[in-house]
């Protein structure tokens, strides 16, 4: 069996005869299929536990998400494996806790919300493969480290140290989190993972069928990148927003590397490393993408590719093939140099 305990907030005050409404639809659906369990309701939070067959937990979790009464559901634990039941002799109760005594309900409350608040920041510095594995009642800890074939994408700005030196931090800040956002946005849309921030880079992998979604998050990115720069102001640090991505496909070692300290769940090996000075390549080709022939073959969508050239990539003895694909948004990339001679000849009078 399979135990499921989760937090919800209420998308408005309900009314006591609501609640008791939910809590009897509850019992009625779960007692169906055999899932028990309780649910408390307090003020603008429920916290629910389930637990039964994994397909009708799994079943009843869906239909709780689609529930318009209900937003920000957070699973705080899932278990596989249950070989008994806490709450055998309940199909699902209700208990509402609104009418104990106001300083027991503001402690609930306040414990309620700090415990949301936690896990909210937690997912933001947890890796999305971390957090699906404990959504699925796996602890991640104990996955194995495995070798696994994988599209990898190495993405960073173009020039960012140069330009980080000339404008204050504030808004350096604020531009590498809007690139990070608009290039994890898209990798994530198109069903990648991403595995780390690097500065202002960002590494992501997608599994070995999925090259064309790794393409198109790159090119998706590259256009949203280049719509900032066609609003940005003159002289702002927007204006020179370039990126470049390299992509490249094999196997990698997958799984938890770090220490006692701190455990990255990342991909690490030669092609991880490939797909970094692919993206250094950019520059030098004058495209916004470069990746290999493997991820080439790989796509089966209509990319208009071409050949940038053959390239000794640092750690390679042999050249090896290049590749972009031709569009407006991959084709209009600045090299370091360029960006350089742009900022000197219309910018020399920015002083912070």
């Amino acid at each position: 069996m399979k135990r499921i305990m989760y937090i919800s907030t209420t998308t408005r005050k309900l009314s006591d005869e609501e609640v008791d409404e939910i809590g009897r639809k509850s019992r009625v659906n779960n007692s169906r299929v055999a899932v028990t369990g309780v649910l408390l309701s307090a003020n603008e939070f429920f916290f629910q536990i389930l637990e039964g067959n994994e397909e009708d937990v799994a079943s009843v979790m869906d239909r709780i998400k689609q529930d318009p009464r209900h937003e920000g559901l957070l699973i705080l634990k899932a278990e596989n494996g249950v070989t008994k039941r806490l709450f055998g002799d309940w199909s699902m109760n209700t208990v509402r806790l609104d009418g104990m005594s106001d300083m027991l309900m503001q402690a609930i409350r306040i414990m309620l919300e700090n415990i949301t608040d936690s896990h909210r920041i937690i997912e933001r510095y947890t890796q999305p493969a971390v957090l699906q594995f404990m959504t699925e009642g796996i602890n991640p800890l104990t996955v194995p480290v495995m070798k696994t074939e994988q599209v990898i994408l190495f993405g960073d700005i173009v020039a960012f140290s140069y330009l980080s030196g000339l404008y204050p931090v504030e808004e350096v800040a604020a531009l590498v989190n809007l690139y990070l956002d608009i290039a994890s946005r898209n990798i994530a849309k198109n069903g990648g993972q991403v595995t780390k921030y690097v500065g202002d880079c960002v590494v992501a992998h997608f599994p070995p069928d999925r090259a064309d979604d790794a393409v198109r998050s790159c090119v998706e990115t590259l256009r949203s990148i280049q719509d900032l720069r066609a609003s940005a102001g003159d002289c702002r640090l927007q204006k020179f927003l370039y990126c470049g991505f390299g992509i490249s496909k094999g196997l990698v070692i997958e799984g938890n590397i770090g220490s006692s300290i701190k455990m990255d769940y990342t991909v690490l090996g030669d092609i991880v490393n490939l797909a970094a000075r692919l993206e250094s390549l950019t520059r030098e080709i004058g495209k916004g993408i470069a990746l290999t022939a493997a991820v080439r073959d790989a796509c089966k969508e209509n990319w208009d590719f071409i050949r940038a050239g053959e390239f000794t990539l640092k750690g390679q003895s042999v050249p090896q093939p290049v590749y972009s694909i031709t569009d407006p948004a991959v084709d209009d990339m600045k090299s370091y140099e360029d960006i350089l001679q742009v900022v000197a000849s219309d910018c020399c009078e920015i002083q912070y």
